[in-house]
């Protein structure tokens, strides 16, 4: 008999774990609490296509290597040139297609310098770069961290995801046609081709007596492994997904979605509108606006993978951190505040919005004096494994999901095999 392996959890992490102990020929049965898969990497369903936060991949590590060499990665989208332009800084309060010169500054430096693990990156940054630059580059980078204040994290941290995003270099970010949600779905069809067997809709309480993988949110591991251990820092957002029209006369009634329903993300509400006759989209929305302000993130989806919306709709997604003792309430007007900048007179022409909340699910931070080998161990002793975005495996957000899944697949066909030369004798 093959060397049998569970997988519990059926998102990015739980499918990666359970096609790569599937291709070293373990049996394996893969459980998801939810009627469908991915985590939090589903979408809404179409017509308008959003994600759970951004979700853009980096092609300059082996995650995507992994998902290249298996022709996980689909067809790649880019966005025309014309809209890649309307690539933008907020500062003061206001749109320019400049960062600040301490920035850029910094930018360079990327290329060669490298920051303390002990000391946070605030200090370190004033230190080298001065007080403004500091607070720009947290508040730029805070679209990964999902943090309010991003300088109080480890300076090495904090360094290594500024020089991914912003070091002057070929861009490594991709989109994929589709969004993430495409991706889980090869990633499902591939698994169903090796002989996993997928079971929706299981929600498990106790381990099997065989090796076992917990590719859940860190809070279920913590609860169905009883370790109270599982614990790291994570961020705090609000977030908005926007459809507008130029042409405030074209919009319809009002349809409730059930987006917010089928992702199980708290505080998350919906409402849709069907256009007649749409309208092209406005030439003052921006692409990308990072707000060195605050800390808020602007991206479309539609200019880069028009499937995403409605022929004549544009598609976009904002996020911004909460502050310490800020209300939600609070952030989401600043939140707004960010979408009047971006996309001009959004209010009147508005086709279909969402609204979450996402905290404590938003990938790992490492305060001063950690690192990702800190963070709870992929290893766990006695057969089981852990994989997700909170665990100890480099890259960041979605990145250590595949990292660590493929660390605790290759550990769990190790035990597997083990395991039944043990019985064997």
């Amino acid at each position: 008999m093959r060397d049998e392996i569970t997988v519990i959890g059926g998102g990015t992490a739980g499918l990666v774990a359970a096609i790569a102990c599937a291709e070293a020929g373990a049996r394996v049965t893969l459980h998801e609490a939810h009627a469908t898969l991915g985590g939090r990497a589903r979408a809404t369903a179409a017509p308008h296509v959003a994600h759970e936060g951004p979700h853009v991949f980096y092609a300059d590590g082996p995650h995507w290597s992994w998902l290249a060499d298996r022709g996980l990665t689909g067809r790649l989208c880019r966005p025309p040139v014309r809209d890649a332009l309307r690539f933008s800084f907020v500062r003061g309060g206001r749109l320019t297609p400049r960062p600040p010169a301490g920035l850029v500054r910094m930018m360079a430096a990327g290329l060669f310098r490298e920051a303390p693990v002990e000391e946070d990156f605030h200090t370190w940054a004033t230190r080298h770069f001065g007080e403004p630059a500091a607070r720009a580059a947290a508040n730029a980078i805070a679209v990964v961290t999902y943090d309010a204040d991003t300088g109080r994290l480890s300076a090495a941290f904090v360094w290594r995801l500024f020089r991914r995003v912003f070091a002057p270099r070929p861009p490594a970010v991709r989109w994929v046609a589709g969004g993430w949600q495409a991706v889980i779905g090869r990633l499902e069809i591939r698994a169903r081709q090796l002989g996993v067997r997928v079971e929706p809709s299981s929600r498990i309480t106790e381990l099997p007596g065989h090796p076992t993988i917990v590719a859940t949110e860190l809070s279920a591991a913590r609860a169905l492994l009883g370790d109270e251990s599982l614990r790291w820092e994570s961020g705090h957002c609000v977030l908005l997904d926007l459809a507008v029209t130029t042409d405030p006369a074209a919009r319809g009634a009002a349809v409730k979605g059930s987006a917010a329903k089928s992702l199980g993300i708290k505080g998350l509400g919906t409402k849709g509108l069907r256009l007649k006759n749409p309208a092209p989209r406005s030439p003052r929305d921006r692409f990308i606006a990072f707000d060195l302000d605050t800390g808020g993130f602007h991206e479309s989806y539609s200019m880069q993978d028009p499937s995403t919306a409605p022929p004549g709709e544009s598609l976009f997604q904002l996020d911004m951190p909460v502050r310490a003792g800020e209300s939600t309430a609070q952030a989401r007007r600043r939140l707004e505040a960010l979408a009047d900048l971006t996309v001009p007179g959004w209010r009147e022409r508005v086709t279909w919005q969402r609204g979450g909340t996402a905290r404590g699910r938003t990938g790992a931070l490492d305060l001063p004096g950690t690192t990702w080998r800190d963070r709870p161990a992929v290893e766990r002793g006695d057969g089981v494994f852990l994989a997700g975005d909170m665990v100890a495996a480099p890259g960041m957000r979605g990145e250590i999901s595949i990292n660590s899944a493929l660390r605790a697949a290759a550990g769990a066909v190790r035990a597997a095999k083990g395991r039944g030369r043990a019985v064997s004798a």
